[in-house]
């Protein structure tokens, strides 16, 4: 099977394969331009019959519930990644495919970590043909080499579950690890000693896949409560010594910056939406875990707590900060889709305002609507945008994969979408003529902020009205390029191959762009 074929050029200018991984594909076609036919997938019907009237499903290893599973060549296997740079779980899957000589295996996480860098022999080997996942850190680089054998397939987090319900990944086992479960596979991210918050990023596999196994360190009697995954779906239970590791679980930047000119970029965000008029009484807001999101949020909850106002709903990746908030009553809900700290796993527990979301109801393309578009102000990150508004997230200015998109795509569907990002890191230009990967299209991104200044998208005629008399720095994105190019010069383009390593996948499902291999 040939990794790629019939390369076209998309609606977006970008050239992409039109097979991926010998299946055909869609190339991007536009904003809502695409609309998808059919019906959603099923799973084989199963019967209760074939599982113990007694509900207990617990077998005694996962080597054991993989061979019942039918662990098999070229199967697609799929994990979670809530437990982020804690999992210990998806390592063990591959040493039991390996040990079994199972090979030519699709690996389908939600999310990769660094602690999955010992994959990399199984990719070497062909035990894992290929990921359809985020590529970051040593997984990452390795794809960016053209060392996969497969091609890499990099979603949203809408995008994947979206994939999973259209069939355009069938997932044969899917294995979730849950820091509480019972007997019968019902299991929640909120309790026991690896407690991670919620598992909404395994919703898709549960309901989907062929065969289920359940994982848990932390088994109690039935009826394990909440349930966020439905032991009906379940087909195994195992019991190990450890599915996480609680300090790891726990990533990611989840501090507020210290760097002056991040404090600055994030003041004058809070600033403009508060000069904007999108900072009111019952308005809502999402923000990354990063730094300067972080100072944000800060600074919207100093306003709402001057004027008396309360955010309707606050999206989450919740945090501590976002957790205060919402217990000092300066928004009345969390719509939680993971769970960045432990007083955010506190709060999800407790507080029943504290709601645990998942990509279907939030970020689901292919749904009758999603929460998105329902948001007032996004603040997000990119490595790169361009004079065109269009913004990068998945590789860096040398071209290697170095995050995955996330829901970062799905939310540039709000009614603003700002990306507060500095003008230069290490000296080398953030704003570029086009960026080396499209993520998403600039007609969706409104407003970029640096500490040199803002710029707003000229198809938001409605902001430049509002903010022609701010005393805000208001320039145009070209200006901020010029500055930039004056302090650092012109940055060279990352030494790209012809050869695709992966694609870039639109919340549609259709190919917004190509990853090229790194020239070593």
């Amino acid at each position: 099977m040939k990794k790629y074929d019939q390369l076209v050029t998309n609606a977006a200018g970008r050239i992409v394969p039109a097979i991926v991984n010998g299946k055909s594909q869609t190339p991007y076609m536009g904003i809502g331009k695409f609309r998808p036919t059919g019906n959603k997938a099923a799973p084989p019907i199963a019967t209760c019959a074939d599982y113990p009237a007694d509900g207990n499903k617990l077998v005694p290893t996962l080597r054991d519930a993989l061979i019942r599973c039918g662990l098999r060549n070229g199967m697609t296997i799929s994990t979670h990644h809530h437990f982020r740079d804690g999992d210990l779980i998806a390592n063990q899957i591959f040493d039991i495919a390996h040990d079994l000589g199972v090979k030519d295996l699709m690996w389908f996480p939600s999310a990769s970590f660094p602690c999955h860098a010992p994959l990399i022999k199984y990719l070497e080997d062909g035990t894992i043909n290929r990921i359809e996942g985020s590529m970051n850190g040593p997984l990452g680089k390795f794809c960016s080499e053209g060392r996969m054998k497969g091609l890499g397939v990099l979603r949203s987090h809408g995008g994947r579950y979206q994939a999973v319900q259209d069939g355009d990944v069938h997932i044969d086992i899917a294995v979730i690890a849950a820091p509480s479960a019972d007997p019968f596979g019902n299991a929640n991210g909120v309790d026991g000693q690896a407690a991670c918050g919620l598992l909404g990023f395994a919703l898709a596999d549960s309901q989907y896949a062929d065969k289920v196994i359940v994982v848990t360190d932390n088994l109690v009697p039935f009826p394990c409560i909440p349930w966020q995954i439905h032991g009906n779906y379940v087909d195994y239970t195992v019991k190990v010594d450890r599915v996480g590791i609680p300090e790891k679980i726990v990533s990611g930047t989840t501090q507020i910056t210290r760097s002056p000119d991040r404090l600055l970029i994030a003041e004058m965000t809070a600033r403009f939406c508060e000069q904007a008029g999108i900072v009111r009484d019952g308005f809502s807001f999402q923000a990354g875990a990063g730094g300067t999101a972080l100072s944000i949020g800060i600074y919207f909850a100093d306003l709402l707590r001057e004027r008396n106002m309360k955010a309707r709903f606050m999206r989450g990746g919740s945090n501590k900060y976002l957790v205060k908030m919402l217990e000092e009553n300066l928004g009345e809900y969390i719509l939680d889709g993971q769970t960045f700290d432990l007083d955010g796993v506190r709060s999800m527990r407790e507080n029943p305002h504290h709601v645990n979301t998942s990509p279907f109801t939030s970020y689901n393309y292919h749904g009758k609507g999603n929460f998105a578009s329902m948001v007032d102000v996004v603040i997000l990150g990119a490595t790169e945008v361009d004079v065109n508004f269009n913004a990068n997230v998945v590789t860096h200015s040398d071209g290697y994969l170095l995050h995955g998109i996330g829901g970062w795509q799905n939310c540039l569907f709000s009614k603003c979408t700002i990306l507060p990002i500095p003008l230069f890191r290490d000296r080398i230009p953030v704003i570029r003529d086009e960026v080396t990967t499209l993520c998403g299209p600039g007609e969706l991104i409104d407003v970029i902020v640096t500490e040199r200044g803002i710029a707003i998208n000229p198809k938001r005629e409605d902001l430049i009205e509002k903010m022609k008399d701010s005393d805000l720095p208001i320039k145009t994105i070209g200006q901020l390029k010029d500055e930039a190019e004056k302090i650092c010069g012109v940055p060279a383009r990352p030494d790209l191959d012809d050869e695709i390593v992966a694609v870039v996948k639109w919340v549609d499902g259709t190919v917004i762009d190509s990853v090229r291999k790194v020239r070593t």
